[in-house]
Formats: C-alpha cells, sequence, structure tokens
C-alpha cells in the first residue's frame, strides 16, 4: 500500500523521529503487532505510514548505498521496483558514452527517483516525471541537493523539447492482472508507443529479465548482480546492435558497490558453425544466468577455453573454472532414467546434501530429493539434463570457486 500525498508530507517532516525511533524495533512478522503499538503511540494516525516505510528500507537493502537508504522514501512496491544502484551505473556509464557528459537524460517513469542518483553522480543532468503524483513528491525529497528536474507526466506525452534531451530512460509496468508480461509490444506503455512519441532519441527500456527481445533492433544488456539476474535493458539502435551480459560481483555495502565487472557479447567469436561439444571435463560450469538469458553460453565457453555437453544446452564443461564463477568437480555419468543407480551411488559417497540442477529434461529438484532419501554428511551436486536424445545425471562434488582448479589449493 502507498501513501497519500499528507502522509508523504508527515514522513519529510519527521525524517529524524522516525529514524530515532527505528533503532528500537526489530520490524519482522514476529514483532510486527507489537512494533506497530510503538509507532502509534509515537506516531498517532501516521502509524501505519511509518510502519510503511521502514519496511519498504528494510526491502531496498542492497540496492542503496547505506547512506542513501537510510533517508530514502519509499513504499514497499517502490522499494521492491527499484532498481540496484549497481545496475543503473551500468546503464548511465553506456548512456554517457554516447551522448557526453552534461546531457539531458529524462527518465519518464521516475517513480521514486532512483535512477537520478546514478544520472546525477555521472555528471548528467536529469528529468525525472511519472504520473503518480505521490511518488513524485517522494522523488522530489529524496533528490534534493542533485540538479534534478521532476514533475508530473505521461510518458507517452513529451512535455519537453525532444531535441533538449541525450537519452530517454523507460521502465514499462512488467505485469498485468498480475501475471507476467513476456511481449514488449504489451508492456505498460507498450514499447511501440515509447518508441513513437520519443522519434530519434537514444532510448533506454528496463524490462524483466525473461522479456521476448527477439525482435529488438538494438542492444539487448542482460545484466546479473552476485548470481543473480536483474533485468534486460533494450537500447536503441543509436548504442549498436548484438547481445551482451554484464556479470556484476563481489561488492560491499549489501552488494551495491561492485569490485567486479565482466562484460560478455555477441561480438566475441563463436567459431559459428563449430563443433564445441564433448563428454565431460574435469568440471560442470553453470554459466551466469546474464550470460544463459543472454545467449552467450557459446561465446563464454570460446573465451574460457571450455566446451559444451550440448550445443542447445546451457551448460559448460572444462578442465578448471573461469574466475568468478563456481563449478562441481565431475564423478561419473549415469542414465536419467536408471534413478535406482543414481541414489544407490549417492548413498555410496555419503551423501547428505544435495544441490540438484536441472536444464533441459523434465525433473523437480524439490521431489526428486525427497525420492532419493539421503542421509549421509557430504554435500554433492547432481546435474539432469540432456546430452543429444538422451537424459543423464552426472553425479559431481560440491559446488566450488574458481580456486579449486589451482593445485595448490585443492
Amino acid at each position: 500500500m502507498s501513501y497519500t500525498r499528507d502522509e508523504v508530507r508527515f514522513l519529510i517532516a519527521h525524517q529524524g523521529d522516525i529514524s530515532d525511533a527505528e533503532q528500537g524495533l526489530q520490524m519482522n512478522k514476529n514483532t510486527l503487532i507489537a512494533d506497530m503499538g510503538v509507532l502509534r503511540g509515537r506516531f498517532g494516525d501516521h502509524a501505519r505510514a511509518v510502519g510503511e516505510l521502514l519496511h519498504a528500507r528494510r526491502a531496498a537493502s542492497g540496492k542503496l548505498r547505506d547512506d542513501a537508504r537510510a533517508r530514502w522514501l519509499f513504499c514497499y512496491e517502490s522499494a521492491q521496483q527499484a532498481t540496484p544502484s549497481a545496475v543503473a551505473d551500468v546503464r548511465v556509464a553506456k548512456i554517457r558514452d554516447i551522448v557526453g557528459e552534461g546531457a539531458f537524460v529524462a527518465d519518464v517513469t521516475c517513480s521514486v527517483g532512483t535512477e537520478g542518483l546514478a544520472v546525477s553522480r555521472a555528471g548528467l543532468r536529469y528529468a525525472g516525471s511519472d504520473v503518480d503524483l505521490v511518488r513524485l513528491d517522494m522523488a522530489r525529497d529524496n533528490l534534493v541537493g542533485t540538479s534534478s528536474l521532476i514533475y508530473a507526466a505521461d510518458a507517452l506525452v513529451p512535455a519537453i523539447q525532444l531535441n533538449d534531451v541525450g537519452c530517454v530512460i523507460a521502465d514499462p509496468a512488467r505485469r498485468d492482472g498480475g501475471r507476467r508480461i513476456s511481449d514488449p509490444a504489451h508492456l505498460i506503455p507498450p514499447l511501440p508507443d515509447l518508441i513513437a512519441a520519443w522519434p530519434d532519441v537514444p532510448l533506454a527500456v528496463k524490462c524483466a529479465p525473461g522479456i521476448d527481445y527477439s525482435q529488438w533492433p538494438g542492444m539487448v544488456s542482460v545484466v546479473s548482480v552476485d548470481g543473480k539476474v536483474k533485468e534486460t535493458c533494450l537500447y536503441s539502435q543509436h548504442f549498436g546492435w548484438g547481445r551482451e551480459a554484464v556479470v556484476l560481483r563481489g561488492g560491499a555495502n549489501g552488494g551495491v558497490d561492485k569490485q567486479s565487472v565482466d562484460v560478455l557479447n555477441s561480438d566475441m567469436d563463436d567459431r559459428p558453425g563449430g563443433d564445441l561439444a564433448g563428454a565431460p571435463g574435469r568440471f560442470i560450469i553453470d554459466p551466469d544466468g546474464a550470460i544463459v538469458r543472454a545467449g552467450l553460453v557459446r561465446q563464454m565457453a570460446v573465451r574460457e577455453g571450455l566446451w559444451m555437453l550440448d550445443e542447445r544446452i546451457a551448460y559448460l564443461t572444462g578442465d578448471r573454472i573461469p574466475a568468478g564463477h563456481t563449478g562441481a568437480e565431475f564423478v561419473v555419468q549415469l542414465p536419467l532414467k536408471k534413478m535406482k543407480d543414481v541414489k544407490r551411488l549417492l548413498r555410496e559417497l555419503d551423501c547428505g546434501s544435495l544441490e540438484i540442477l536441472v536444464r533441459g529434461v523434465d525433473v523437480n529438484p524439490d521431489k526428486l530429493r525427497k525420492q532419493l532419501k539421503l542421509g549421509g554428511k557430504r554435500p554433492l551436486t547432481l546435474v539432469c539434463t540432456r546430452i543429444g536424445t538422451a537424459g543423464v545425471a552426472l553425479v559431481c562434488g560440491p559446488r566450488v570457486g574458481s580456486g579449486a582448479d589451482n593445485p595448490s589449493s585443492s
């Protein structure tokens, strides 16, 4: 639930009191009733709004730097929808490379203004607009101290001169009636309408990771943070063509500041027409989700000196684990249909906890784990997949990091 505009004004005026009150609260499901009692005693009729804000700030953990998150205004829904700062920084760096420092960036679905932080830090000018007046009130307060312009406008009805805009950022609604939208033409507002409203202006459209981008003529960038895919951004042809995977890892401050940025793109040689499939090597590697969703598994194989178990399935194998990735040491391959043999081997290996990876076959990991009834002590990995026309079960050791391929660390 969001706020009324009066509630937003109250939250802005009582930031100090709210921060003081937060110090003594747990704000979890077990303490909710007691916490709300404390807030009602301190904030009266505005206790619900204060509780919503504190809950929302926790939901934003790992998205904004702590100093910003501690003072920012969110409702719970906007906190969930907010783009992590690390992801926004990647996008803004790409935009700055195209439009140059000091250019005007129009965020036409700005919500509470999280993109504005990245834009301002990058030396660009920010104009945020939305049709939700309550979120605009929050955005104005959140971006105090930046040279940001915040105003009410429909994303499809430009309220500023097109020739003043260096780039447009849009984040259309990704659900309709609770159902995910996979077709860009059905986003709210629809992608074709956004393009028509901002003709010849560089465009960056934030979408859900599973969007169908097959017909998009420009650049498609899939971004993950510490192994979790966060978004697919569709860039107009001003930014080039093709696909890229941006893998952000190893950050401090709740995952907001990244220490490692790995970019893989479709321009890299993927040996077109060459055979990249072969028998399992020392390790089985599950590529980062951004690489899988961007369709760049072959490119990763070539770059890292790996190969594929099957060229239609997104698992890699080889004698080392690439830096920043994880893998499981291969033990033996068994037919998937002979699950009794798999169960017997896992028991012989004293397996107690089992990570089950599935791709290309109809296997439910939770049901399979219950069927196996393992009671040992060793952690192992089971990869259920398809090689050619055969379903296979690859029994492996536990998932390990890239240091495991160094003999001195074994």
